[in-house]
């Protein structure tokens, strides 16, 4: 057969009279075997990556299913006329709190003029409704409580809606509702000390922005919230747990009064139970 004949069958069926040989495998020389290496190790610092950025998430993104009222307890100013103050600190403080890590679902929010507040939906500030919700806050819920106040006060207690909220009514709302659970109460209030003994607790932090015998400042018609509340709003990103929150609000409120001078100083009053400050959030 001719050579070329026999070239154009071995090209058409991809069949070979001549032998052949299996062709040698490459070899790998150090810059292969460095690139391979190089791999490996990129995979594996990718990877670690990967779960320190999953643990930062779940540290910056922590989530604490505590039972949480914040009440604006009245809509006047110091001297009669309307005043804001109290329910932007309501609204603005409950806005801080789920940013930290509260979580809405257990928050309740309650005002003297409820109605007036179509963004938030405030129920009315009156004992039993907070006592109602904070039952039900707590029995859907097994961790911690937070209750706080803002509204004008006196010796004898604070103003909630047309009445006269006493320390006495107010502990037992709060004994009744958080138990032995740990709790946070914060008023924010004039001579709101007065709190103090009746609210006291092993399980209790109990942060008043006054003495029981001192008024606390900034409830004018055009403030935007009381000193106090100023402190709270501002220093609750920067804290890093209640205790630290307590300690840097009473700087705040001190250099406040100092700054625009007013007298005598309020006094912020903290009260840490001995067994509350290891159970308390951080974030």
């Amino acid at each position: 057969m001719g050579g070329w004949l026999q070239s154009w069958i071995r090209r058409s069926t991809g069949k070979d009279d001549e032998p052949t040989t299996t062709p040698e495998p490459l070899r790998q020389d150090a810059w292969s075997q460095t690139g391979r290496s190089l791999r490996v190790i990129a995979v594996g610092v990718i990877g670690f990556m990967l779960l320190a950025g999953a643990s930062w998430y779940a540290l910056s993104h922590r989530h604490y299913n505590w039972a949480v009222v914040v009440v604006a307890g009245d809509w006047h100013a110091h001297d009669g006329g309307p005043s804001e103050a109290f329910d932007n600190s309501r609204r603005d403080v409950s806005a801080e709190l789920r940013q930290i890590g509260f979580n809405d679902a257990y928050m309740m929010q309650f005002s003297a003029r409820p109605d007036l507040d179509t963004t938030t939906h405030p129920m009315p500030s009156t004992a039993d409704g907070i006592s109602q919700e904070l039952s039900l806050l707590t029995s859907e819920t097994p961790d911690g409580c937070i209750v706080y106040f803002s509204s004008h006060g006196a010796p004898q207690g604070m103003i909630l809606g047309n009445t006269l909220l006493t320390p006495n009514k107010l502990a037992g709302i709060v004994d009744g509702t958080c138990g032995n659970r740990p709790t946070v109460v914060i008023i924010s209030a004039c001579f709101s000390g007065a709190f103090v003994p009746a609210l006291e607790g092993d399980n209790r932090m109990v942060l008043t922005a006054a003495r029981a015998d001192r008024t606390s400042f900034g409830c004018t018609q055009d403030a935007r919230y009381p000193y106090f509340d100023t402190c709270v709003v501002q220093d609750l990103p920067g804290a890093h747990d209640f205790p630290d929150l307590a300690d840097k609000v009473k700087a705040c409120v001190e250099k406040r009064e100092q700054d625009t001078g007013v007298s005598p100083p309020s006094e912020p009053q903290i009260s840490i139970g001995s067994r509350v400050a290891d159970n308390l959030p951080t974030w």
